[in-house]
């Protein structure tokens, strides 16, 4: 299977630059994955799509302003992209520049902060340690990491959180979940929806393409991902009710997969070799890395319906969707999505599948 299978073509006009406002007045296409039927509707209807005792499945993370400015001291301007704290001064990012290598010091712009390049490692990314701690500076020196492909400013960077975000620590935010208000999530469950949270904290992935020519052949970078065990519960509870556990985006689909593998005692990083029956086994808490990589001929095991966005060509979010909707059920379900003028990407509309 080829990367270019997984390829569409889509028009800058369709890519969204601005979220929603209210979050849940997005539009909201329905597929069913078993017969490819498509409807229409406004992500806000989602109350009627759902039932008593199905279980949301929200990822808690919350992004971190990882964005920061730089000058080399011999001169020259740097962009760093946080992605992931090593220890108190020492993180992994991603940094933009001429000549970045090991032992070159940078000065963090309107500051006294300096940083240096400690280890090279995959294409542009870093290890680079801090002359002091940084994560209290982060809200007055750092930028929000907007996608590249979103131009436009944003006005308040709340908007690029999810109303129940609470652990920090992402380069990127959960975006299937921005559509959702405080009073959608009363509603949900005021009905007997069950409200569980994950914690899969965003990073590298999210901004490194897929260069392989082969999907089998792309490496999936290690995600810090948890559920803790009263949530595992409420999973188990709602599945043994008989309702859906319903993964709101990929992150979540991702932490729960793990969850199901884990659980039954098999390993991730070798999920299509278990044979174990997708039900068989109750959830149960983990806390770990993952490189869980889902692409067609991956088998299901917790995740029974998913509400995303839509997602790039050639991604891997789009062969995780794949996988779970079928690859050419899901690019004729975007061909319509772009027919009808849906818009596309992080602050795009919304899909449910079920």
């Amino acid at each position: 299977m080829n990367v270019a299978d997984f390829d569409y073509d889509l028009p800058a006009s369709y890519i969204a630059q601005s979220p929603a406002e209210p979050r849940d007045s997005a539009r909201l296409l329905r597929l069913d994955r078993q017969s490819g039927a498509i409807s229409h509707s406004v992500f806000s209807n989602i109350v009627d799509l759902l039932r008593r005792d199905d279980v949301l499945l929200l990822n808690n993370t919350r992004v971190i302003p990882a964005r920061l400015r730089a000058l080399k001291l011999t001169g020259g301007k740097v962009e760093i992209l946080l992605l992931k704290r090593l220890s108190a001064r020492r993180w992994q990012a991603l940094v933009g520049g001429r000549g970045i290598r090991p032992s070159l010091r940078l000065r963090i712009d309107d500051s006294d902060i300096t940083c240096t390049i400690v280890e090279q490692l995959e294409m542009s990314q870093r290890v680079i340690d801090f002359s002091e701690p940084i994560d209290d500076e982060l809200p007055r020196l750092g930028e929000m990491p907007l996608p590249p492909y979103i131009h436009s400013k944003l006005r308040e960077c709340e908007r690029y959180q999810t109303v129940y975000s609470e652990i920090d620590g992402s380069a990127a935010a959960p975006t299937a979940g921005l559509h959702f208000t405080p009073e959608l999530l009363g509603k949900l469950e005021d009905k007997g929806v069950k409200l569980a949270t994950c914690t899969l904290r965003i990073g590298l992935d999210t901004f490194q393409p897929v260069s392989a020519k082969r999907v089998r052949d792309h490496k999936m970078h290690r995600e810090h991902a948890a559920l803790d065990s009263g949530n595992a519960a409420i999973i188990n509870e709602g599945r043994r009710a008989g309702g859906r556990v319903i993964a709101v985006g990929t992150t979540s689909a991702r932490t729960l997969e793990t969850a199901a593998i884990l659980s039954a005692g098999g390993r991730v990083d070798k999920p299509r070799s278990d044979n174990e029956r997708a039900n068989a086994f109750p959830i149960r808490a983990f806390r770990q890395d993952t490189s869980l990589f889902i692409y067609p001929g991956y088998r299901w095991r917790a995740v029974d319906a998913m509400i995303t966005n839509f997602h790039l060509p050639r991604s891997t979010l789009l062969m995780m969707l794949s996988a779970f909707a079928g690859r050419e059920t899901l690019l004729a379900a975007y061909e319509v999505a772009k027919q009808a003028g849906y818009r596309f990407y992080s602050f795009g509309d919304a899909m449910f599948i079920t």
